[in-house]
């Protein structure tokens, strides 16, 4: 019986992802590569964030979204499940955003995070 838990998450550009995930401070490989899990059973990612407890995290494409692929009894991140997608969910958004408005040409003009720990931007582009 497998142990692997797949949750579905809205993230479909895997540069933003990895980028995501460098900002957070999070180590990750580059697949694909396996996920370990329980009883030696793996999972082929594209993203692999190996724990110290050799049961992996992992990012998996499933046609239409990365997602998170984990035995989650042997989580070891210092956020809960939830807590760790919320915040790669907010860097990826982020990361896309940044991407976006700089191949149309606009520039961060102001950048606030607030106390929710919600971002805002100001992007501005000039027009000759």
């Amino acid at each position: 019986m497998s142990h692997f838990s797949n949750i579905k998450t809205q993230i479909r550009n895997l540069t933003s992802l990895k980028s995501a995930l460098t900002e957070m401070g999070v180590q990750w490989k580059e697949g694909p590569t396996s996920v370990r899990g329980y009883q030696g059973q793996t999972r082929t990612a594209e993203v692999v964030v190996e724990q110290k407890n050799d049961y992996d995290i992992g990012f998996s494409w499933n046609g239409h979204e990365y997602e998170l692929v984990a035995d989650l009894q042997y989580w070891q991140q210092p956020l809960t499940v939830e807590g760790f997608l919320k915040k790669v969910s907010q860097g990826y958004a982020y990361q896309t955003i940044m991407s976006e408005t700089a191949k149309q040409g606009f520039q961060v003009s102001e950048q606030k995070v607030n106390q929710d720990g919600s971002i805002c931007l100001v992007v501005q582009r000039w027009s000759a």
